[in-house]
């Protein structure tokens, strides 16, 4: 059954006045939040799913943009970061890669789908509207209590919150172990998170800018499923992370598998240079950035074989060539 959905937008009239929901009340297929109860007589309800459309853009593109697979997840995960950075900016995508953060579990690589919440300065018309939009939807006005209820298993959750740490502390310890026992992948908050000392013992890895002490108070979570900013990206609901030490890139849904089949060929070749420098039999410039002919014969020969046991095959170019 269809339903009338409010999203969390706001919008202006043409007097000024701050209208709630204005040109964004859409339909969708779903059912209601199962963590709230159903407001009596208010037939506008949110989604279950963390992925509910609530963004024009996202709309438009969703025709393009298939879900994520955990094969595909889990085969992005053996990859290096920087050879799938490589392989998407030959498809154009430039601004994808977003370091500097502050990462709880540097060790694990992540890979996972996009949810993206989205947090602007508190001001009092704000907060008085984004509440009545909760109250008429069911959900809890707290985004980081509401990821808490309706994540899923794979979910890398995306916040934007400017950069902003003190009084921006998106999750503590307590909210944090309920996204992750919801089963989401990772959070990348472009703010701030508190309880650092217990939220850098749980299994789930944070991207955060900073810590700090104080609870969220200046920001307030107002969008919900709409792109939004981490530093200098643009990260869209539904995009593929991947994450280490260094940082997240985001990767566009219907881009996973040729990123995947460029970055396996690049990981393949640059191995292959590594054992050849280990030998101590070439210098650098036999092997690097492109092996010497005879060495590259030895390369392909080493593909053709991989590929003819059924293994992953190699494609692209010869010699697959990535920014250092």
């Amino acid at each position: 059954m269809h339903r009338l959905a409010l999203t969390t937008t706001l919008c202006l009239t043409a007097g000024g006045a701050l209208e709630l929901g204005c040109a964004s009340a859409r339909l969708f297929t779903g059912q209601v939040d199962p963590a709230r109860p159903s407001p009596a007589g208010n037939e506008a309800q949110p989604p279950s799913s963390s992925r509910a459309p609530s963004s024009p853009v996202v709309d438009l593109l969703g025709p393009k943009r298939p879900r994520v697979s955990d094969a595909q997840l889990e085969k992005l995960r053996e990859l290096p970061l920087e050879a799938c950075w490589a392989a998407l900016q030959g498809h154009g995508y430039r601004q994808s890669f977003e370091g500097g953060f502050l990462v709880t579990q540097p060790a694990k690589k992540v890979a996972g789908r996009v949810v993206t919440l989205r947090y602007l300065p508190v001001r009092p018309d704000l907060v008085e509207a984004v509440r009545e939009l909760a109250k008429r939807g069911g959900w809890n006005p707290a985004f980081n209590i509401r990821a808490g209820d309706v994540v899923e298993r794979g979910d890398v959750v995306c916040v934007e919150l400017g950069g902003m740490v003190e009084r921006a502390t998106f999750v503590g310890d307590i909210t944090a172990l309920a996204i992750q026992e919801r089963g989401a992948e990772a959070l990348v908050v472009d703010g701030g998170i508190r309880d650092y000392s217990e939220v850098r013992q749980l299994e789930l890895p944070c991207y955060v800018r900073g810590v700090h002490a104080s609870a969220m108070e200046s920001q307030i979570g107002v969008e919900w499923g709409v792109p939004v900013r981490i530093g200098g990206i643009t990260v869209l609901p539904g995009d593929a992370i991947l994450g280490d030490a260094s940082g997240v890139l985001a990767i566009p849904p219907e881009l996973v598998d040729p990123v995947i089949e460029k970055a396996r060929a690049t990981a393949e070749k640059e191995e292959f240079i590594r054992e050849k420098l280990r030998t101590k039999k070439y210098r650098a410039s036999d092997l690097y950035p492109d092996p010497i002919p005879d060495l590259l014969k030895e390369l392909e020969a080493r593909r053709a074989a991989r590929a003819g046991r059924g293994g992953p095959p190699a494609t692209g170019e010869k010699v697959e060539k990535k920014e250092k």
